[in-house]
């Protein structure tokens, strides 16, 4: 996954890390983590365990309010999901340079969020409509932006790689 500039963070996330601030802000870039087999285990087992856990449900159905981010506790939304997700990864050792909140578009146009886990094997997607941990460009989603490695309260775009870029000659 190739990542661009810094963009503007989602209204949801602001929202979540005014509430939230040990989860936002400056953190060590570590570079990829290098998954083994018992990390591998480990991170299909939270990624099962939150999809079979938390019921779907709305924003306005839990919080009574659109777009609201946070930690699920019985229902929640895609990021609600993520953020579980991202924070059991987090304790179990995994640094949070490493797991990523992002925004994708389904192909049905639908906004939807989930959670990139970069490893020296490629960035992976942990998703709520999808059990099979996936490799990002394995995935229907058309990437929009995800949270910056060296600083969780900020966020980068995402280059798709299948734009196509046309020029003109005069």
């Amino acid at each position: 996954m190739t990542v661009g500039n810094v963009t503007s963070q989602p209204i949801g996330h602001y929202d979540f890390c005014q509430r939230h601030t040990d989860e936002c802000g400056p953190v060590r870039n570590v570079g990829p983590v290098d998954v083994n087999a018992a990390s591998w285990a480990l991170i299909n087992q939270v990624n099962l365990r939150v999809n079979k856990t938390i019921r779907p449900a709305t924003d306005m159905e839990v919080y009574g309010q659109e777009e609201y981010w946070e930690y699920p506790k019985t229902a929640g939304d895609c990021e609600d999901f993520a953020l579980l997700k991202r924070r059991l990864l987090m304790q179990s050792g995994i640094s949070a340079s490493n797991l990523l909140m992002t925004v994708v578009r389904k192909p049905d146009g639908e906004g939807h969020a989930v959670l990139t886990l970069r490893t020296k094997q490629g960035d992976y997607i942990l998703d709520n409509l999808e059990d099979e941990i996936k490799l990002w460009s394995k995935t229907p989603y058309s990437y929009l932006k995800r949270q910056a490695s060296f600083n969780t309260g900020r966020w980068v775009t995402i280059e798709n790689g299948n734009d196509v870029l046309v020029g003109s000659v005069k």
